[in-house]
């Protein structure tokens, strides 16, 4: 039987259900810390999630949650989230990317002293997936599939936005609710170093991660909330410069899947600036209001534990993504409905 965590006992609220919507990043296994995240959200009652904006696995979270809160509300949205993590890992039982005796040993969660993980790491930059079929697959099609209800996701009430990169384009394609398959959410999350292109209607696509992760003005033209919560997955800052040519690459990533969210967040606060509050186009903009759930823990994770999808990690990063849910709830659940806790404004200094 599955081990839930312990529940909190929701954070006593004076006034009324207040809508907001979420905006979830990628980032691989480590997309459990934005399940712990959710698992503890979803205990708050007075939360309507109207809708969510998703990227990768951000995308996968949302679909899963969606489509569970559409068959028996945030119950079972829970147990769905936590039955999809279940199965990833499972599905990663026999996976060849496994840490190795010493960093079992030290407790330590990164794959970089893996002979697997350091072989594909290396053949990724000079062999291409289309060069080896074998590696064109994703192992996540079953899971998608035994994990989501794509029917009950199609008309359920919570809106669900799945961005994916188009390679002939390079614009994103936002996906919604009725047109998401397990096939849309694994063009989100699409990595072109290890897994070919996944092609839709005819074109192809790569993670989402390079044109919005996640997407976040959907969130603001199609919905009535004026609440947005970030959930970041890839650190914004890390300290100290890069030395070696593993972690400069792993900093590169990091950059890039960032400088898409972020420009999109300086140009939201740059429309809340100047939009007109009178004006019908206007009002959304003027009343938007963006929180982000802050976490520590991923500083101290490279890239490589991206791909550890052992339970005894995806558990580690669960209770940690809970942890932080809880700490925003205590410094900022009282923002919610009334005022942004994210300095807009600071985001366009130097602009």
């Amino acid at each position: 039987m599955m081990r839930q965590p312990r529940s909190r006992q929701p954070s006593p609220r004076p006034r009324g259900r207040v809508a907001v919507d979420y905006a979830l990043q990628g980032g691989g296994a480590h997309g459990a810390f934005t399940w712990g995240v959710l698992d503890r959200l979803l205990e708050e009652e007075w939360l309507e999630i109207e809708g969510i904006s998703g990227t990768s696995a951000g995308a996968m979270n949302a679909a899963v949650l969606a489509a569970g809160y559409a068959k028996g509300g945030a119950p079972a949205a829970r147990e769905a989230l936590a039955a999809f993590w279940r199965r990833v890992s499972r599905a990663a039982t026999f996976s060849p990317f496994q840490r190795g005796p010493i960093d079992v040993l030290l407790g330590r969660w990164t794959l970089d002293n893996s002979p697997a993980f350091l072989a594909m790491d290396l053949l990724a930059r000079v062999v291409s997936p289309y060069d080896v079929p074998a590696i064109g697959g994703n192992p996540l099609a079953e899971v998608l599939e035994e994990s989501v209800d794509f029917a009950a996701l199609a008309t359920g009430p919570i809106k669900v936005f799945v961005t994916a990169t188009n390679v002939r384009t390079g614009r994103g394609r936002i996906f919604r609710n009725a047109d998401i398959t397990a096939t849309a959410l694994l063009a989100s999350a699409c990595l072109p170093q290890l897994f070919q292109a996944v092609e839709i209607d005819g074109e192809p696509y790569w993670d989402g991660g390079f044109a919005g992760n996640p997407t976040l003005f959907p969130l603001v033209n199609e919905l009535e909330s004026d609440d947005t919560i970030l959930v970041p997955i890839n650190p914004i800052e890390r300290p100290g410069t890069p030395r070696s040519a593993r972690d400069i690459l792993d900093r590169v990533n990091e950059i890039s899947f960032n400088a898409v969210a972020l420009k999109e967040l300086k140009m939201l606060a740059l429309l809340r600036k100047v939009a007109d509050p009178g004006n019908t186009e206007g009002a959304a903009w003027a009343r938007m209001r963006m929180h982000v759930v802050r976490n520590n823990v991923m500083v101290q994770l490279g890239y490589s534990s991206k791909l550890n999808a052992e339970w005894a990690f995806l558990e580690m990063l669960r209770d940690e993504g809970r942890k932080a849910a809880q700490e925003f709830l205590d410094a900022h659940g009282e923002d919610i409905g009334r005022r942004s806790s994210l300095d807009l404004d600071a985001l366009l200094d130097g602009v």
